[in-house]
């Protein structure tokens, strides 16, 4: 099962702070261990909002906001995609991830393509895969 773990954005990361040296040397072990289990598919860092933009569709005229945007909960810092046997199990693996007090987590699973049932017709599959082996390449 393939999980996205998505760091919550604080009042540093919004503010630009990076971390310490010290946090990211145990985030880069933690990582290690993630990798050398098999679990850990990709992980990134993001800009704060300040650097970004919104894009609310609608019909007629949709429109876009650039950031910064106002800290809230759904402001996201970062993430992980993992691979795991189960919700346990990710949460197991993210308990042990050195953050630091009063920072926060959300772990939510990725959709598979047998979720999507019969609304996945064949033609749909085939596309979706040769989308993702033309997207690995680069």
């Amino acid at each position: 099962m393939r999980f996205m773990v998505i760091v919550k954005a604080s009042k540093d990361s919004e503010a630009g702070v990076m971390p310490s040296t010290e946090l990211l040397t145990a985030m880069g072990k933690f990582n290690e261990e993630l990798v050398k289990a098999g679990v850990m598919e990709a992980g990134e860092g993001l800009h704060p909002s300040a650097k970004g933009a919104r894009i609310k569709y609608g019909s007629g005229q949709g429109g876009v906001s650039r950031g910064p945007f106002a800290l809230s909960g759904d402001l996201v810092a970062g993430f992980w995609l993992i691979n795991t046997r189960s919700l346990d199990e990710a949460i197991e693996w993210m308990q042990r991830a050195p953050f630091l007090d009063g920072d926060e987590i959300e772990i939510r699973q990725v959709f598979a393509a047998e979720d999507f049932g019969e609304a996945l017709t064949p033609e749909l599959r085939e596309q979706e895969e040769r989308l993702r082996s033309q997207a690995a390449k680069k």
